[in-house]
Parts: C-alpha cells; sequence; structure tokens
C-alpha cells in the first residue's frame, strides 16, 4: 500500500493507522499537527485512523503566534 508523506512516496501495511506510521519514522513530535488528503486530521484520531493506499499526508509544526 503506498502513500505520500509530505510528498515523499511511503509504503504502509495493511490496516496501518497515522499514528503507527508516524512512530515507524520517528516523526511522533509534540506540537505537530497532521493533514490527511487536505483536512485537518485531530491529533486524538490519529491512533484510530487506518490509512488507505493512495492517502497524502502532510506532517508539520504547529506555530503559534500572535
Amino acid at each position: 500500500m503506498q502513500i505520500l508523506l509530505n510528498d515523499v512516496p511511503h509504503t504502509c501495511e495493511p490496516g496501518e493507522t497515522a499514528w503507527q506510521l508516524l512512530i515507524r519514522l520517528k516523526l511522533d513530535n509534540p506540537g505537530s499537527a497532521l493533514a490527511l488528503n487536505q483536512t485537518i486530521l485531530p491529533r486524538e484520531q490519529w491512533e484510530n485512523h487506518t490509512l488507505q493506499d493512495g492517502d497524502t499526508l502532510l506532517l508539520f509544526q504547529a506555530i503559534a503566534g500572535g
């Protein structure tokens, strides 16, 4: 199964969750935000969201400002 993470192709196992992918790639940093197919995926859903073939993920650091 193929996905794109920050425009880089990655192979995932069927049933792999967004959280499992980030842990496997050592990208499970605090303060990160994740967009799945151009929609922000709330952090509390990362552990339960199963990735699908062709998904596009964008992982970025959330920045607070004022």
